[in-house]
């Protein structure tokens, strides 16, 4: 059974409530989700199997940087550029596209990812938080996410 970890990236607590959303989807289908509102690099690196698969609902702060409950991992996985050949993942980014750096941390979580060995399931969902509706986008693709699994 695969183990999912929801790893969230947030400040004002939008993207948060997307992925507790997510988690309870999951639960209905028969999944065991676990929500990471401040991941643990360490935590997460460490229990790393061929059955686990990250999703993350990262928002995007300031100029483009990752929100605080995420900075000390995003630090971590910048700096010690870990291997993650067995991890499977996918992406939610959110923004808003009223601003030039619409997504970049979400979009730089999928890059670190992929460059670190990682397999994407699905496309990376990004959510325009001034014109989506955050729920109804994150179910749909959701729905692909585990047609791939």
């Amino acid at each position: 059974m695969t183990s999912i970890e929801i790893l969230v990236a947030t400040t004002s607590g939008n993207t948060e409530y997307l992925a507790d959303q997510l988690a309870d989807q999951l639960q209905q289908q028969g999944y065991t989700a676990r929500v990471h509102y401040e991941p643990d690099y360490t935590d997460l690196v460490e229990t790393i199997t061929d059955e686990t698969l990250w999703i993350g609902c990262i928002a995007s702060h300031g100029a483009g940087d990752y929100a605080d409950s995420m900075l000390a991992f995003a630090d971590d996985l910048h700096a010690k550029k870990p291997r993650l050949e067995p991890l499977q993942y996918a992406v939610i980014a959110v923004g808003d596209s009223c601003y030039d750096t619409y997504c970049a941390a979400g979009r730089d979580f999928d890059e670190k990812l992929a460059n670190a060995g990682a397999k994407r399931v699905i496309e990376r969902l990004e959510i325009d938080m001034s014109q989506d509706d955050p729920e109804e986008k994150a179910s749909t693709w959701l729905g692909s996410l585990l047609a791939h699994l």
